[in-house]
């Protein structure tokens, strides 16, 4: 059993994968090809919004937002404590101070009470400037951004949703990154929406910031690649995985997304009354980029965990360790006493096999090894 079958889908879209690397590899457009500019217009069609700029990976895709907003040394920006490392790296990558905020037990996602405790600190200290919030779409379930809102207009903050994991996720009929002032995605390979290899995406309907985008991205060039008017990176999507990600879209837009959702659904109700399945709020729709689980203590997680290996069912433990406790961030000097629920669901999530090949024999497979575990009924 595959944990995120890439195979299976391969083998699905095998023809038209194929046929589309080819095409790339025949005309030599490797950079910067047709296919490039194709994705960026189908990817803001989809979401929503007026731009669309890809680039390198979902780590750039966050550091471009930021650099075209100017932050700077003495910004803060805040970030949730229960996320992957990069959402709080580029923080501090362009000399700002991350300012790590709790989140809601039972969507994972950012808490905007935490959030605007952790602004009223940072204005009392009196020694950052607070600029920017951080929404991540953990596991594929938008933050709740209308309370985002609130906070941010009443302290003055822009909004960077960090949909690296949320890519097809909703909130009332409108998609996921479009809900930021900029918003973020990555195409990892196990990604919702994943490409062979690495890249990502900005998406934004500010005319200006996708000019400055699509400069930053290319050594900050201007009306051409060796005209350069600012200080920016490397960071270019490919064209074989924009060839890739088109076929892959097609396919998330027609039936993946549905799919993983049924598949959803299917553990949901063969494990109710068993564990604390995903809590998915009325009006919210998630990507499932995982389907995680939460157990009463790190021994139960830990044990049911060698279980299901033992049982020859991969899992995974998304995040074992909070950012606040990360050696790369000791200098913020967090004692950890404002992340209650961070500590608890590092030590208590689980996450199941899910993708949207999954089969109905799969899931029983998965869902009676569970049962298993906590009534030892076989």
């Amino acid at each position: 059993m595959e944990f995120r079958d890439l195979k299976t889908q391969y083998k699905v879209l095998k023809d038209d994968i194929d046929k589309a690397v080819v095409e790339v590899m025949t005309n030599c457009n490797f950079i910067s090809g047709k296919q490039v500019e194709e994705l960026e217009k189908e990817l803001a069609e989809y979401v929503g919004v007026k731009h669309c700029v890809s680039c390198a990976n979902g780590t750039d895709a966050l550091s471009l937002a930021l650099m075209a907003w100017y932050i700077k040394e003495s910004d803060a920006v805040f970030v949730p404590d229960f996320t992957f490392f990069a959402s709080g790296e580029v923080v501090s990558h362009i000399g700002a101070t991350p300012v790590f905020v709790d989140v809601d037990k039972d969507t994972f996602n950012i808490s905007a009470k935490s959030l605007e405790n952790a602004v009223l600190k940072v204005k009392k200290d009196g020694r950052l400037n607070p600029k920017v919030v951080v929404g991540v779409d953990l596991f594929g379930l938008p933050a709740d951004y209308n309370e985002i809102k609130k906070v941010a207009d009443k302290y003055g903050l822009l909004i960077l949703e960090d949909g690296a994991q949320g890519f097809g996720g909703e909130i009332e009929g409108k998609k996921a990154c479009s809900f930021g002032d900029i918003s973020t995605t990555s195409f990892f390979p196990a990604k919702p929406l994943g490409c062979y290899g690495d890249g990502g995406a900005v998406f934004t309907d500010d005319d200006n910031i996708c000019e400055l985008l699509k400069s930053y991205r290319v050594h900050g060039k201007g009306a051409m690649k060796y005209d350069n008017v600012r200080i920016g990176v490397n960071s270019r999507l490919d064209t074989i995985q924009a060839a890739i990600l088109s076929v892959k879209l097609k396919a998330f837009r027609e039936y993946e997304l549905k799919d993983i959702n049924r598949v959803a659904d299917k553990y949901s109700e063969k494990l109710e009354g068993v564990v604390k399945t995903p809590y998915i709020p009325k009006g919210f729709y998630s990507s499932y980029a995982q389907y995680t689980i939460t157990l009463d203590s790190k021994k139960v997680r830990d044990d049911l965990q060698k279980y299901l290996k033992d049982n020859d069912i991969p899992t995974m433990i998304y995040y074992p360790k909070p950012m606040h406790e990360q050696k790369a961030f000791d200098y913020l000097e967090y004692k950890g006493e404002d992340f209650k629920n961070t500590i608890s669901l590092c030590d208590t999530v689980l996450s199941l096999p899910m993708h949207p090949y999954l089969k109905d024999d799969e899931i029983l497979r998965v869902t009676d090894k569970i049962k298993e575990f906590f009534y030892g009924i076989k």
